[in-house]
């Protein structure tokens, strides 16, 4: 993928000529092909397989084929695809006609091959046979190591077991020709195989007649794929059955649909209604582009138009937009970014480039591209600069990237075709890294803590990376752009819980990739985990209510893109099978991860376990046992290490040892500045001065609260005073939740690290409008704070019983420190939401009772006792 980033290479041309195909192979370059410099769309037929000729080929004779090249490229076809292995004089001819061949490898995949070593062996003998034969032809586009294997026959198996064999096989081809792209067919029957992972594209056989179904298939399977290409290998319809129109409407849209969802490429089954399998000639099918006879039906001259043209088909309107690149000191990736965007082939588009006060070259590289517009500001941070580049722009739609990425040709096409097909206010893309040169570069990307998407379901996001993302400049601009309080980081996920927050659902675009230059140093690395803790301090001071009690942001969607995501879960997934393993479309479920599942890796967790692991090294014995909460961690790290997608050239225990070492890191530093951060926003009241209170709140032990009183003659209700407090808590950036109908209390306040509370209020009825509203707070201290409380002291016990004096003075010592902190930011909290509810009950007109001497008592209402 190299070409793709260099500045000079040009780019984005929609067809790629017979010439350009010859000299030679297709590669893989994101989620699309590339020849040459060229981004190469593969559109297909499926040839064969016919009855046997001669030669006892399963191909015509040779004039036949010459004539069915001829007429394919006529119709813009670019690739055949064969379902056994073709003769190299059959190669020949591709290779004369500039079309390139997908090499269907049979075996005997209906039979519980698994079962029987002896047909493994036969399977591998006739792969490699396949391969060698093709003999390693300039005409091979790729290589199918199956097709379609029967749900039951994975079933009777163990999905894993079918996985781990097919890799094998791929295995085996790229042994016989190395550098060949290799890949495997599955349907939506078996759709939870996992062949992503070893093989170089994903291929899919899909018939499906109803188009929203279609597409929304389609953008499910760009998520199966990760970073990698997705080529239908087979739809179609059969004119016998419907009629040649109805044939030529279906393959029209399917076609265009699938193009426009991102595909890398499509293969109509099929060429022609000559079809032989099972030792005879299918005759009630006629799925194909030309009769028998070689008589092109309506479909053919569909395709032919299709193919011909432009892909991704054109929108059919192109809204202006204006892409905002946000540079601070970035004369390292900046160069590439730039040229990536010039060669945009969105019909309409200007480009924007904040120079946010760097001290660099960045300013001369910007300068160097005259289709820019640069604008230069002193250093404001990149929420700031956002907002420049969205008031400066001209377009109906802004769209960011980062001075660290390279666009896809295509990239704004899908955004904007994904936000104009479906309505949308905003949508995003993946970004994925290039593939680094060295090892450490290699370990740091592929390290958790990278920009990633967070999904609702597979064309709704709940988060957008923001190096990857679009929106309506007037709707960005009417809930007031991005916040300047983000300067480095946390400003995507503001911005999106804020649009969400007003009711607008964002989209997602799988095709609309970019190449993102992620911190390739552990030094950057470190930097940023500590920038993200920041970030994440500050965002939780916005949208308390988003967060748990450790301080991780509660998604309702599935995280894409991040190590963290599979690192975490150790529950197994579940196949929808349907009864008895007959469901048409058998997908793969994740269960939802529970506390367990990330707790080890809190920055709470290591706070606790590295005490307990030095207390238990000290003490030795049984109480090494207390060594146990560290090994956990460093067991899910040493996994996610494992996990890691790392290139095959840095393999080793170097690579996977340096991210688990990062994995283990991560949380750690970015706990430590979101602690400091979220205590710099806590407001510094002293405990145990008088305060600005208008009333002495009176503790109740028996309740572990504190209560206030108001009365009021105006006929308030305690509705008034809980809405009032819920505004107060909002204006401090306080969650208050209001509790379900199960609870006996009804607010839930949480104050992040400093505590939460529970607040109950009763009403008292003293005649016509009268009422004493009485306020209960009952404050709770933070609970990984609670939970370090209560186990230091129990150890403590435990050691000075089992004779660890030293211990038990330790872990005593320990907890007397750790509840004198908890119980003072208790204090502190529990005299903010004293402040508050006095607030509130201002904001309503409620006079306290029982007031400070400094103020007078109301007439009518008793004190209270």
């Amino acid at each position: 993928m190299s070409s793709v980033l260099e500045p000079d290479v040009r780019v984005g041309t929609p067809t790629v000529t017979r010439a350009d195909l010859l000299p030679g192979p297709i590669r893989v370059d994101g989620k699309f092909f590339r020849a040459r410099a060229a981004k190469h769309f593969v559109k297909g037929v499926t040839y064969g397989p016919f009855a046997p000729n001669s030669a006892d080929e399963q191909f015509p004779a040779l004039d036949r084929v010459e004539r069915d090249f001829a007429l394919m490229v006529s119709a813009g076809i670019n690739t055949v695809r064969v379902f056994t292995v073709p003769p190299l004089w059959l190669l020949d001819a591709a290779d004369r006609h500039g079309l390139k061949v997908l090499v269907g490898l049979p075996w005997s995949q209906h039979v519980a091959f698994l079962d029987d070593p002896a047909v493994q062996v036969g399977i591998r003998g006739a792969v490699v046979a396949g391969v060698r034969a093709c003999a390693r032809h300039r005409a091979v586009f790729a290589y199918l190591v199956g097709n379609e294997i029967p749900p039951d026959i994975i079933r009777w198996h163990g999905p894993r077991r079918i996985e781990k064999f097919v890799a094998s096989l791929v295995a085996l081809v790229r042994q016989e020709h190395p550098g060949a792209l290799v890949s495997y067919a599955n349907f939506p029957s078996t759709e939870y195989l996992n062949v992503a992972e070893f093989c170089d594209f994903l291929c899919f056989n899909v018939y499906l007649h109803d188009e929203h179904a279609f597409r929304r298939y389609v953008a499910r399977l760009h998520n199966q794929t990760v970073t990698k290409p997705l080529v239908l290998t087979e739809f179609g319809a059969d004119s016998l059955r419907s009629s040649e129109d109805e044939q030529r409407a279906i393959l029209s849209w399917h076609i265009r649909a699938a193009f426009a969802g991102g595909v890398a490429g499509t293969f109509v089954f099929a060429w022609t209604d000559e079809w032989f399998t099972g030792g005879h000639p299918i005759e009630d099918w006629d799925f194909g582009l030309v009769d028998r006879r070689r008589r092109p039906k309506p479909a053919f001259a569909e395709v032919s138009a299709q193919y011909n043209g432009p892909l991704p088909p054109p929108l059919t309107h192109y809204p202006r937009v204006s892409v905002v690149v946000c540079a601070y000191n970035a004369e390292r990736t900046l160069l590439p970014c730039l040229a990536s965007l010039e060669l945009l082939n969105y019909a309409d588009y200007e480009v924007i480039v904040v120079n946010d006060g760097s001290t660099d070259r960045t300013l001369d590289i910007a300068e160097g591209f005259p289709y820019c517009r640069i604008i230069s500001q002193e250093n404001k941070g990149l929420s700031v600069a956002r907002n420049v580049g969205a008031a400066a722009a001209t377009g109906e739609i802004v769209a960011y990237t980062d001075s660290d990425c390279v666009a896809d040709p295509d990239w704004l096409d899908y955004l904007v075709g994904t936000m104009e097909s479906n309505g949308l206010v905003a949508c995003g893309g993946p970004n994925f890294s290039p593939t680094e040169t060295h090892l450490v570069p290699e370990a740091v990307a592929a390290s958790p803590g990278a920009p990633c998407h967070v999904l609702l379901d597979d064309e709704l996001a709940e988060h957008i990376a923001g190096c990857n993302m679009a929106f309506r400049r007037d709707v960005l601009l009417g809930i007031g752009g991005f916040d300047p309080i983000f300067r480095a980081a946390g400003d995507d996920v503001d911005i999106c819980w804020r649009l969400q927050d007003a009711g607008h659902a964002i989209g997602y675009s799988g095709a609309a990739f970019v190449w993102h230059f992620r911190r390739n140093t552990v030094s950057a690395y470190i930097a940023q985990q500590r920038g993200y803790g920041k970030a994440e301090a500050l965002v939780y001071a916005k949208h308390p209510d988003r967060f748990n009690a450790f301080g991780q942001a509660k998604w309702s969607g599935r995280i894409y893109g991040d190590l963290s995501a599979a690192m975490l879960l150790w529950r197994k997934p579940v196949i929808y099978a349907g009864t008895f393993g007959r469901g048409l479309f058998q997908s793969l479920y994740q269960p939802p991860g529970g506390l367990i599942e990330y707790l080890p890796l809190t920055f709470e967790w290591t706070l606790l376990s590295l005490p307990l692991a030095i207390a238990g090294v000290i003490a030795g014995g049984w109480w090494r046992l207390l060594l146990a909460p560290l090994l956990l961690a460093l067991a899910m790290c040493v996994k996610g290490g494992l996990s890691a997608r790392i290139d095959p050239r840095f393999e080793g225990p170097k690579a996977r040892l340096l991210i688990a070492v990062l994995i283990y890191l991560g949380p750690l530093l970015r706990g430590c500045e979101r602690i400091k951060w979220r205590f710099k926003a806590t407001p510094k009241l002293m405990p145990f001065d008088d305060g600005p209170f208008e009333q002495r709140s009176r503790w109740r032990w028996r309740e572990s609260g504190f209560v206030l009183s108001f009365w009021n003659e105006a006929g308030l209700e305690k509705e008034a005073v809980l809405g009032a407090v819920m505004r107060c808590a909002a204006a401090q950036r306080i969650t208050a939740t209001v509790a379900s109908g199960w609870k006996d209390w009804d607010l839930d306040i949480r104050g992040g690290p400093t505590g939460r509370a529970r607040v109950v209020v009763a009403a008292e009825n003293h005649g016509a409008d009268k009422r004493l509203l009485r306020v209960r707070v009952a404050p709770r201290p933070w609970p990984p704070a609670a939970m370090a409380v209560a186990a230091l002291p129990l150890l403590a016990l435990i050691s000075a019983g089992a004779g660890g004096s030293a211990m038990a003075g330790i872990l005593a010592a320990l907890a007397l420190g750790a509840s004198g902190v908890a119980g003072w930011y208790l204090t502190l909290f529990a005299r903010r939401l004293h402040g508050l509810v006095e607030e509130a009950a201002r904001e309503v007109d409620l006079v306290p009772v029982d007031p400070v001497a400094r103020a007078p008592l109301p007439v009518g209402p008793p004190r209270t006792a």
